[in-house]
């Protein structure tokens, strides 16, 4: 990546962050750190069930390992600079590390939120189309959809960055927030910022809010196939295949929308950086704990890979 404006007279930024919390700085590094370390086996364990149990190769474990895949990389972008900084006395960033992380972190957010879609899609074939499933859902499907999302998502973070990069930066230098986001780097630009803020919201919708309406739109045709089903227990156990993903959904998008769809005029710095641990913690987490708690064929696959009896229904 290349690093901002060359025209600025700002050399580095510092990431003011939880600085204001002194000594629980300390407690915070041991919280997020084991946090961190517990998304990253959470996440590989997830990924090694699905490698190695055959009965977990269909697209909608390719999609989880994938996503689950693209969540270790996005969190490794802002957790590990995180702790250095929450034990560290200086919290500067460099432009072209700034620039960097920005970058990566826009764009595995990005990809996570089109493969969340993509993964509605799944369910939406597999419950309306069954017989047609595995037609439908073959593999060059899978990873046509899944190289597109990564594409666009890229994409639009390259887009962003550099449309924030090209911005004049003549100080201050603090930026409000614990790692390098839109909206508190753009309040740091020297220059007028609405025609770029206009952009980058239109941005914001077009990864927020239109793969969330394709999700609702597929879950409408689920829901509508569902109440056809005669018995209760087919219901149940087509709504509990679509439980753990709705869960996902909701946290996701609810989380980023609260962020990236505010009107600026609302904005809080305190309580965004709440939010933002939600998203860039919490929810990382929250994806493998979900799919294996409450799917089945996750915990069985997983007693299975480590060696643990299962128990079968006797007919």
């Amino acid at each position: 990546m290349k690093a901002f404006n060359k025209t600025t007279v700002v050399s580095q930024f510092i990431l003011v962050g939880f600085s204001s919390l002194g000594e629980l700085q300390l407690l915070l590094f041991i919280i997020f750190f084991l946090l961190y370390l517990t998304i990253l086996v959470a996440n590989a364990i997830i990924m090694a069930v699905i490698h190695f149990s055959k009965t977990l190769h269909t697209p909608m474990y390719g999609f989880l390992f994938i996503l689950s895949f693209s969540e270790s990389c996005y969190t490794f972008v802002i957790i590990p600079q995180l702790l250095v900084h929450l034990l560290s006395a200086t919290k500067t960033i460099s432009f072209t590390a700034c620039a960097t992380q920005l970058f990566f972190f826009l764009g595995f957010a990005c990809t996570n939120c089109f493969l969340i879609a993509v993964m509605g899609y799944d369910r939406y074939v597999a419950i309306c189309h069954p017989l047609r499933y595995t037609l439908i859902m073959n593999k060059r499907l899978g990873l046509g959809l899944v190289s597109l999302s990564g594409f666009i998502g890229f994409f639009i973070a390259l887009v962003a960055t550099n449309l924030i990069r090209d911005m004049p930066f003549c100080g201050p230098n603090r930026v409000n927030h614990y790692f390098c986001d839109m909206a508190p780097v753009i309040k740091l630009a020297c220059t007028d910022t609405h025609v770029k803020e206009l952009a980058l919201f239109s941005l914001s919708i077009l990864v927020i809010m239109v793969p969330f309406l394709l999700i609702l739109i597929s879950y409408g045709f689920i829901v509508n196939t569902i109440l056809k089903i005669p018995s209760a227990e087919g219901k149940r156990k087509a709504f509990a295949t679509c439980a753990s993903h709705l869960t996902v959904v909701f946290v996701h998008y609810g989380c980023a929308s609260i962020i990236y769809l505010r009107p600026k005029s609302k904005s809080d710095s305190d309580k965004d950086q709440l939010v933002a641990v939600t998203y860039t913690v919490v929810t990382p987490l929250l994806n493998p704990l979900v799919y294996s708690l409450r799917n089945q064929e996750v915990k069985t696959a997983l007693k299975r890979v480590v060696g643990m009896p299962v128990a079968t229904k006797v007919i």
